[in-house]
């Protein structure tokens, strides 16, 4: 078990908020086009976009813990 705090997990932190920023700005951006369609398709569209994100962050807080990056 550690007992010191490393670089990786403030870093981390910011750079997941940093991410997440980027990504809501780039949804909001493409939401423009994606308002004009259908509303069933704009549902499967912000389900998908919704739930992205979180596919890399697994892999994102084993390294903040570990360093290694799986």
């Amino acid at each position: 078990m550690r007992k010191e705090p490393t670089w990786r997990i403030p870093v981390g932190m910011l750079g997941l908020l940093a991410g997440i920023m980027i990504y809501a700005l780039g949804v909001m951006w493409a939401s423009d086009w994606i308002g004009q369609w259908h509303v069933a398709f704009q549902t499967v569209i912000y389900l998908g976009l919704g739930v992205a994100w979180l596919l890399p962050l697994k892999r994102f807080l084993i390294w903040m813990e570990t360093g290694r990056w799986g």
